[in-house]
């Protein structure tokens, strides 16, 4: 995730937070990245999402990773819509890495694909 989020920071120009940071400025656009592991979401992640002011965001779009599940975004959006959080239709997702299953994703490849969503992304 941490290649992901670091092109999302290049293409956007704000530094990438892990959600050890509280979110605590009003936000036009959340990148928010997640994976799923076990076929579900970590648990630190619902926390996050459950502390989130809906107030101080107008719109979340979401950018996954998973070796097996084709996506996150059902998932977090679920979760998103349940505190009145606004998520966008579109979503990036590509494979991850689960010990030697896609070993190397993301790759090169996918991140240049994160890149051009993010680019259409933000006005």
């Amino acid at each position: 995730m941490e290649k992901m989020a670091a092109v999302v920071s290049d293409v956007t120009g704000v530094k990438a937070e892990t959600i050890a940071v509280p979110l605590t400025e009003d936000t036009d656009i959340l990148f928010f990245g997640s994976a799923v592991y076990m076929a579900g979401i970590d648990d630190k992640v619902k926390a996050y999402i459950a502390s989130m002011d809906s107030s101080k965001v107008k719109k979340v779009v979401c950018f996954s990773s998973a070796a097996i599940l084709p996506s996150s975004y059902a998932q977090v959006r679920g979760l998103l819509e349940k505190h009145n959080i606004t998520v966008d239709k579109r979503e990036f997702h590509c494979r991850g890495q689960f010990k030697i299953l896609h070993r190397g994703r993301p790759n090169q490849s996918d991140l240049e694909l994160l890149r051009k969503f993010v680019e259409e992304m933000i006005p």
